[in-house]
């Protein structure tokens, strides 16, 4: 006896013929997946890998022409504000300070004469008024006298004539202290023009002793050092530069066509090529340049010609870096920077239109150099003029 059965497919191999088309479904729907998402995030952000570390480099020059005759920092070198760098030989400029504190000194005594000399001639005019009083007492008496024949009229011509010589004298005296006046009066001895131009000698010839030492206007490293032991050297010639590692930005050059969403004040993520994927910096957006980077070329392009071909051109973007990630891995000045910049915020301004209330860069170096200048003039002529009183000084 026969039984029929039903027999059951084998679906095994239709399996295993439709599994690479269920993975090609799967990868691609993943591709779709991962694409979407990178879209969504491209969205609120703006990214570049043309961006490089910029910063302050200060050139080190001298303001005194001399021979070198001390480098005491080089290459690499870690200096701070006010240290020294250079040394010039100062024979010749101490030579000249010697000169112009002794013409100063002199100066103040001829002064100190000139002052002496108006009271002389003061006392000789109250000593010619009072002879011309005498004489015109001599004549009057005579005169009254001459009536009764007591006095000759040759007694009175001879009165008369000292009268004449007593006035004479006294406008004689007048004149001549006219011109002792006219070089001191309204002055004081600190004030008197001869003191006033000694003076300044003095402290020009202080301040170029002063600058025969040469010192860094700012802290950080030592670059470019151009300078040699024994080299005359010139104004403004840069010696070497001084470039302040804690005061970097970043440039960041965007595609004209990446500047639309861009706003000042948007916070931007940055890595550098020079440290791995795992260090990160921070910053914020704090100013778009005026121009792009051909505008301001030193040859810019000549777009007029016939044979043009459009280029897409890059704004610089100024970027602030976080001080406290700076010193934690320094940056230095040319280093590649990736930066994505988060759009999502557009609500700060494009450009700058606030004018900074306070310098953005300056030193102290320099502050003290006329006060100790003052310092030096003031105790020569305290020096030369204290045997004179207040009163005779007209302080």
């Amino acid at each position: 006896m026969t039984s029929n059965t039903p027999s059951t497919p084998n679906t095994a191999p239709q399996t295993a013929r439709n599994l690479p088309r269920l993975l090609l479904i799967l990868a691609i729907a993943l591709i779709v997946a991962v694409l979407g998402g990178w879209y969504v995030v491209r969205l609120g952000t703006e990214t570049t890998d043309d961006a490089y570390v910029d910063g302050n480099i200060v050139q080190v020059t001298s303001q005194v022409s001399g021979t070198v005759t001390v480098i005491s920092v080089d290459n690499t070198d870690h200096v701070d504000a006010n240290s020294l760098l250079v040394t010039l030989n100062a024979v010749d400029a101490e030579i000249q300070y010697e000169r112009a504190k002794s013409n100063l000194a002199r100066a103040v005594r001829q002064a100190r004469t000139q002052y002496y000399q108006v009271q002389q001639l003061e006392a000789e005019v109250n000593q010619r008024q009072n002879d011309v009083r005498k004489a015109q007492d001599d004549v009057r008496r005579r005169n009254q006298l001459a009536s009764s024949g007591a006095v000759s009229r040759e007694e009175i011509s001879h009165a008369e004539e000292v009268l004449k010589n007593a006035v004479v004298g006294l406008d004689g005296t007048r004149h001549a202290l006219a011109v002792r006046l006219a070089m001191v009066d309204n002055t004081t001895l600190r004030t008197h023009p001869d003191v006033l131009v000694a003076a300044s000698n003095l402290r020009d010839a202080y301040i170029s002793l002063h600058r025969t030492q040469i010192y860094s206007p700012t802290s950080g490293l030592v670059t470019k050092r151009n300078v040699q032991v024994g080299q005359r050297i010139s104004p403004g010639v840069a010696l070497m530069s001084v470039v302040p590692v804690d005061q970097v930005w970043v440039n960041a050059n965007f595609k004209e066509s990446q500047l639309e969403h861009l706003r000042i004040g948007q916070s931007v993520h940055l890595s550098a090529d020079a440290y791995s994927r795992n260090v990160d910096f921070h910053g914020t957006i704090i100013g778009l340049d005026a121009g792009t980077g051909s505008a301001f070329s030193l040859m810019p392009a000549q777009n007029a010609t016939g044979n043009w071909i459009k280029v897409t051109q890059r704004v610089p973007v100024r970027i602030a870096l976080r001080p406290e990630e700076v010193a934690k891995n320094p940056l230095r000045l040319g280093l590649s920077m990736r930066v994505s910049v988060d759009t999502s915020d557009t609500s700060g301004p494009i450009l700058n239109t606030q004018t900074p209330i306070h310098p953005a860069y300056s030193t102290d170096i320099f502050d003290n150099e006329l006060r100790d200048a003052n310092d030096i003039v003031e105790s020569v002529i305290s020096a030369n003029a204290d045997r004179l009183s207040s009163k005779d000084l007209n302080l």
